[in-house]
């Protein structure tokens, strides 16, 4: 029976969670013990699904799935943005509730639903859940939740992550990373984009294709009716200079991104992009994951929305 908006989480739904013990703010058993404390406390039934590499989610993901689907269970996701990526692509169609405990630097997916990135108060939330239907993003058929990108964008990612391995994981240390990888020089990229309507020729170091309000109100980019309107958000650039790129990041902290004339952003369905290029492959960025695709690369609105479990109280949803 598919799940409609509004449906509640029934109180005797088994919980299947996939924990990645080794991503984000993850610290011992500090996450499980929280997780275990409060669905104790309420006899709910559950089962955890521990990985400890990202390269292991798929498979735990698809056994959580499979035991859900055959007990009248929802899937959870506990861990960092990847986590939550990795999960929410094997659950995306399936018709079964998904919940997330979100443990990632920035949280805009969780802060957007209001879901609390404190693991106890998250937990919580789950026992009085409905689902409420989300729009999700897809890049050659992969899902991505926050953004997807091309260029100078990953590789900005690739250097937090070295820095957060090196310094930890904080916001100051990603603005650093990013103000260092800012000062190498970047191979420009000749793009065709194609919308099914219109096609246009782009030369620029990036495209960030984005599916949260959140993201795009912090950085000044002033789109978000186009997800309302269950579009995504591509935003861009031409060829910038170091300080142009360092003028850039200002702005987005200061909100501004959006004010910036070499800034470019439209509202789209689908879009087709080719690189110029020989190169078939190519390197991307969803929801801070790297990996390398095929080109084209089709970027797309998901055609099913991804059933989310949210706090039913209103009142209870964290405010971003």
């Amino acid at each position: 029976m598919p799940i409609t908006a509004g449906t509640p989480l029934a109180a005797d739904t088994p919980l299947f969670i996939v924990l990645n013990t080794g991503s984000g703010r993850h610290r011992g058993n500090e996450v499980e013990d929280s997780i275990r404390r409060v669905l104790d406390k309420a006899g709910r039934r559950y089962e955890l699904f521990k990985v400890g590499s990202g390269s292991d989610l798929e498979n735990a993901a698809r056994q959580a799935l499979q035991r859900a689907r055959s007990e009248g269970g929802a899937v959870i996701a506990a861990g960092g943005d990847g986590t939550l990526n990795a999960v929410s692509n094997v659950v995306l169609g399936a018709d079964v509730p998904f919940g997330i405990l979100p443990q990632g630097t920035f949280n805009y997916f969780g802060r957007t639903y209001g879901i609390s990135q404190d693991t106890e108060t998250a937990t919580r939330s789950l026992l009085d859940s409905v689902v409420e239907p989300v729009q999700v993003g897809q890049l050659n058929g992969h899902v991505f939740l926050v953004n997807a990108s091309l260029g100078l964008y990953p590789d900005l990612l690739e250097d937090r992550e070295a820095y957060k391995q090196r310094y930890g994981r904080s916001r100051w240390v990603a603005l650093w990373s990013a103000l260092v990888t800012l000062m190498r020089a970047h191979r420009q990229l000749n793009l065709q984009l194609d919308n099914g309507e219109q096609t246009r020729h782009l030369r620029t170091q990036t495209i960030v294709v984005g599916n949260n309000e959140l993201q795009l109100e912090h950085i000044g980019i002033h789109e978000q009716t186009r997800l309302q309107q269950g579009q995504l958000v591509a935003m861009t650039a031409r060829p910038l200079g170091t300080l142009a790129l360092y003028g850039l990041v200002l702005r987005g902290l200061l909100s501004r991104m959006g004010e910036d004339e070499h800034v470019i952003s439209f509202g789209f369905k689908h879009l087709r992009v080719n690189l110029s290029h020989r190169r078939r492959r190519v390197k991307v960025a969803m929801d801070g994951e790297i990996r390398w695709m095929q080109s084209p690369l089709e970027f797309r609105v998901a055609e099913q929305p991804l059933p989310l479990l949210v706090p039913r109280d209103d009142s209870l949803r964290e405010r971003a």
